[in-house]
């Protein structure tokens, strides 16, 4: 008799895409994607649909920039926007405040509660923390870090719960810039 083989479950992180410049600080999160950051968001979705790699859950910043993000990926995945309803099942989507300038750490602890029958997740926030989680995940993978729209697909054949250092290598990248 064999043991069945683990699951695979597939975390792709994704940096925001480029957004329009802010006038201060205090406007941070309120600054919305340029013309280019909207093609480029809904170019990643169109790669995710192409590769397969639609999620079953989604968790995204509350910034403007990451909601716009990921309406473009929902678009550019399905072809429509999000609240006009997926061709195929509709991803949950979780808006989390505390993706906003949060530490790779944070950003792990926010993947470790995605639902453990869930196979696919999305996780859309800012750079350093995204880019670090990456290198967190797989030291061997991300060298300069993840520029604007860009995807980082880890796999894993471990539980959602259980992620953490070097557990998850990246199996392929893209960005609309390539």
């Amino acid at each position: 008799m064999t043991d069945a083989a683990p699951e695979t479950r597939t975390l792709v992180l994704l940096r925001h895409a480029k957004a329009e410049q802010g006038s201060d600080a205090a406007d941070d999160a309120e600054r919305p994607l340029s013309a280019r950051g909207e093609a480029d968001a809904e170019a990643a979705g169109a790669w995710l649909a192409q590769h397969g790699l639609l999620p079953d859950v989604v968790i995204c910043s509350t910034a403007r920039r990451t909601r716009q993000t990921w309406h473009g990926v929902a678009t550019g995945m399905t072809g429509s926007p999000p609240e006009g309803g997926p061709t195929g099942p509709r991803p949950t989507v979780r808006y989390e405040p505390g993706a906003y300038d949060a530490h790779p750490e944070e950003l792990l602890a926010l993947v470790r509660t995605v639902d453990p029958a869930a196979r696919t997740a999305l996780l859309i926030a800012h750079n350093p923390g995204i880019s670090l989680l990456s290198a967190l995940l797989a030291p061997e993978g991300v060298d300069e870090g993840l520029r604007t729209a860009e995807l980082a697909v880890h796999r894993s054949s471990l539980g959602w719960g259980e992620l953490g250092r070097a557990g998850a290598p990246i199996t392929a990248r893209h960005t609309a810039r390539d």
